[in-house]
């Protein structure tokens, strides 16, 4: 078993209090296609519990890449030129829904993702990291954001160092389950355009 996911069973236990304040009702969603792109504090609770051992994080060395052959989005835009892969969207039975993917830089020079960390007070300690990342169902009109700690650390990749020119990381993210019905979400970060991903179930 992968020390990543060995890290969600041990989390697995606390899903459920995270999780409460992390999903939100989206108002209207399905008429605007959920392209709402800031998560301000107004518009989550401040979980109550994390109980993870040790509180540590996991680090960007511990998310595995997916399968390079697989893309379920990518999409490039914002000030940057950024280019943005999703390879999995992965529901497992612990409640979590886990994102995998790519970022490219295409600044033509190097660049620090600091904006993608999102606007929440909560998260302002995650610089440079896919923090301000969420998830939307238009559907069930739900907005999904980002699993993090009781000191506001997120389950995300946080990147180490500014990425040079046209260099590219691997990155994962952690959000709440949505229903096993919903097949289907918008990924949503910083600036980028709006990237639809199909869910998979995993053990």
């Amino acid at each position: 078993m992968s020390m990543r996911h060995t890290m969600k069973a041990r989390r697995a236990l606390t899903a459920v209090a995270i999780t409460t304040g992390l999903v939100l009702t989206v108002a209207g969603c399905g008429g605007d296609g959920g392209d709402g792109k800031s998560n301000d504090g107004s518009s989550s609770s401040t979980p109550t519990g994390k109980g993870s051992e040790g509180g540590e994080e996991p680090t960007e060395s511990e998310s595995q890449p997916p399968a390079a052959d697989t893309v379920l989005a990518e999409v490039t835009g914002g000030d940057d030129n950024t280019t943005l892969i999703i390879n999995s969207a992965v529901r497992d039975q612990g409640g979590f829904l886990t994102v995998n993917g790519k970022l490219r830089n295409g600044k033509g020079g190097s660049w620090v993702p600091n904006s993608w960390r999102g606007d929440e007070k909560e998260l302002s300690g995650n610089g440079s990291s896919m923090a301000g990342a969420s998830l939307v169902d238009r559907v069930g009109k739900k907005k999904y954001l980002i699993l993090r700690d009781t000191d506001g650390r997120c389950l995300c990749t946080q990147f180490s160092g500014a990425f040079k020119e046209n260099e590219e990381k691997s990155w994962f993210a952690q959000f709440p389950a949505p229903p096993a019905d919903t097949t289907k979400v918008d990924f949503q970060i910083a600036d980028m355009p709006v990237a639809s991903i199909e869910i998979s179930d995993g053990e």
